[in-house]
């Protein structure tokens, strides 16, 4: 039977965005725009699935496929989120569990802060999370909500 381990991790990120918050709150809040900084830059897989409902309860889903060269070819991601809180233009709050082919690997709680900077935003992303075996572990998804947040530099 193999043994059940978990990792705790908390990690904090902080951008400055050359836009308002409405702008920036809007790349989280707008489907289509959260698509796209979300799925940009991936590689090694391919976004197949992408659902959201963007309010307090609300959920979004995204399912991945590992393609080829990746370290999972074939091998399904799924994100289930579930939105806590949300105060637009200031902070998101959010629940989300990752699974691959079907298996949770982590569930985390992350807070998105929205401070007005002059004519900017500055961005702090907090996560609190527990990764389970097989997981990604807390460097690689630290590394994964960098990229991603440069990303929405590229929609607001």
């Amino acid at each position: 039977m193999e043994e059940r381990t978990v990792t705790h991790s908390t990690f904090v990120i902080e951008r400055s965005y050359p836009a308002a918050p409405e702008r920036v709150f809007a790349a989280f809040a707008d489907p289509e725009k959260k698509r796209r900084w979300y799925s940009a830059g991936h590689h090694t897989m391919v976004m197949e699935d992408f659902t959201s409902d963007f309010r307090d309860g609300g959920e979004a889903r995204m399912n991945y496929r590992f393609l080829e060269g990746s370290p999972f070819p074939g091998a399904t991601m799924t994100n289930h989120t579930v939105y806590q809180d949300i105060v637009p233009n200031k902070r998101i709050v959010f629940a989300y569990t990752m699974a691959l082919n079907d298996r949770h690997i982590s569930a985390s709680l992350a807070t998105i802060e929205l401070v007005p900077q002059g004519q900017g935003t500055n961005l702090i992303f907090t996560e609190q999370s527990a990764f389970f075996e097989g997981g990604d572990g807390p460097q690689m998804r630290e590394q994964g909500w960098r990229k991603l947040l440069d990303n929405v530099a590229e929609v607001v």
